[in-house]
């Protein structure tokens, strides 16, 4: 018969036993990455594009590229690769602040129309007819961004055409007029949100057109609160308002009569400047 000493004896080695035999099939099932290969890009055309708006709606370029078969331990992945195509001036390596990424889950193509180029140049702040050397290349990962493939690099002369991500003031007017385009709101004081603008106002309120896709104004903020913009005196049908609240120095925005406003980066003197070719606003302390 078992006294206790011996009963305890063989409890702690039965338990132990079975805490190795678990540890050892833990690790016969850890899957472990082992490889795969890089996609390999190809173009319908790498011959120079010269973008026109008339051909807007035309494919320009079809990219394909071949599959990473990401491989473990226990074979081929069955999780779905999502793919980033990006474009980069040349030098750049791709890591500019000015680089575009489109996201293609699954597919190994996409198809690409003019203003398809056109509006990733545009966000790229490059100029209208002016001829840039373009470099293309495919990034290839797994869930949550893990274990990034990259693929060979295509390099294209692009020449982009005038576009712009957000209409600038006096597109509706039948041109690219300087039709004007003023603040208004109550981190002003004065006029608070009345529109039109009278006296003064008119002109301290009044951005500087820099060219017709860029806009200025040093203006002296006295509190929190909110500002848009108008382009039309005493109307709020075509203004310009932020696309999310609350991003005071920097952010998105669109022309259409609803909110949320810009808001206030507080008191201070700060220029606000306004990109409508890529559809962007920046504040900056004066």
């Amino acid at each position: 018969m078992l006294d206790m000493k011996n009963i305890v004896k063989l409890i702690s080695g039965t338990f132990l036993f079975a805490l190795v035999f678990s540890s050892c099939k833990k690790d016969e099932n850890q899957v472990l990455f082992e490889g795969g290969t890089a996609p390999v890009l190809s173009a319908s055309s790498t011959a120079a594009l010269i973008l026109k708006k008339e051909n807007k709606n035309n494919v320009a370029v079809v990219f394909n590229w071949t599959n990473p078969n990401y491989k473990f331990n226990n074979g081929v992945s069955s999780q779905d690769v999502n793919y980033i195509l990006q474009i980069d001036t040349t030098g750049k390596n791709f890591t500019s602040s000015n680089m575009q990424e489109k996201s293609i889950p699954k597919d190994l193509s996409i198809s690409m129309t003019v203003k398809d180029i056109n509006t990733f140049l545009g966000k790229m702040e490059l100029n209208a007819g002016v001829q840039y050397n373009v470099e293309i290349r495919i990034k290839a990962m797994l869930i949550n961004n893990t274990v990034p493939l990259y693929s060979n690099v295509l390099k294209i002369k692009m020449t982009p055409y005038l576009d712009f991500a957000v209409e600038p003031p006096g597109t509706e007017a039948g041109g690219y007029l300087d039709a004007g385009l003023w603040v208004i709101g109550d981190c002003f004081g004065s006029p608070n949100w009345n529109n039109p603008l009278t006296g003064a106002q008119l002109t301290n309120h009044k951005f500087t057109r820099i060219d017709l896709l860029h806009y200025q104004l040093i203006i002296p903020f006295v509190s929190g609160g909110g500002y848009k913009l108008i382009q039309v005196q005493g109307a709020w049908g075509s203004q310009y308002h932020a696309m999310v609240a609350g991003e005071a120095f920097s952010g998105d925005f669109e022309k259409r009569d609803a909110d949320p406003q810009f808001a206030s980066p507080g008191a201070g003197l700060y220029k606000i400047e306004v990109n409508f070719q890529t559809g962007k606003y920046k504040l900056t302390v004066q």
